[in-house]
């Protein structure tokens, strides 16, 4: 039986696409410079998601404010592991940890925190499995600017196809549409932390 607790993600040899949502003041620059720029934030976490539709239901196809424009970042497939090498469960699960005071010692202390969050669908629905939400703290938010984004791809044109697609009934249109995800293929070493693998399952 497959792990609920599996990374699902659009990947290459190199790098791994992970999505977020931003105002067109942060996103436009981003784009432009292929890196993020101010009026970006190095001083707190940011969040990164390998889900498409989870972070279509987050942001609601980008119609919340702040979050009109939908970045594809492709980050190298050694600084997602780094990140993952690094993270800390947001909760206890005593699954993952010794105590919840060890948990506890480790999370004040992490540079990166891990969640599961239901993946959904295309209309939204939860599913039968999660999607995992990387937060990448100040501590270490250079190196993820300066060292590990490969590229950065608006894709807000694509989510308003997708999405007016949908609006008018044609789903079957528009899944063709939707980023093909597969499971990402992480060190045991280092999934075992986050609750994945079989004993999970």
């Amino acid at each position: 039986m497959p792990s609920k607790h599996e990374i699902r993600a659009a990947f290459d040899r190199e790098g791994i696409v992970v999505y977020q949502a931003y105002s067109s003041a942060i996103a436009g620059p981003a784009v432009a410079a292929q890196r993020f720029v101010e009026p970006f934030s190095f001083g707190r976490m940011t969040w990164i998601k390998p889900s498409f539709l989870w972070l279509m239901h987050r942001s609601n196809w980008g119609s919340k404010s702040g979050q009109e424009r939908t970045l594809a970042v492709t980050i190298s497939r050694k600084g997602w592991e780094e990140a993952l090498s690094k993270a800390v469960l947001t909760s206890y699960e005593p699954k993952a940890h010794r105590s919840r005071e060890d948990w506890h010692r480790q999370f004040e202390d992490a540079e990166v925190h891990v969640q599961w969050d239901p993946e959904r669908t295309l209309r939204g629905a939860a599913s039968d499995h999660f999607s995992i939400q990387i937060g990448i703290s100040r501590h270490l938010i250079r190196t993820f600017v300066d060292e590990w984004i490969l590229k950065i791809e608006d894709l807000t044109p694509a989510v308003t196809k997708v999405h007016d697609l949908l609006r008018r009934g044609r789903a079957d249109e528009a899944k063709r549409h939707v980023p093909t995800e597969r499971v990402y293929p992480l060190p045991a070493s280092i999934g075992r932390r986050f609750l994945m693998g079989p004993c999970h399952g």
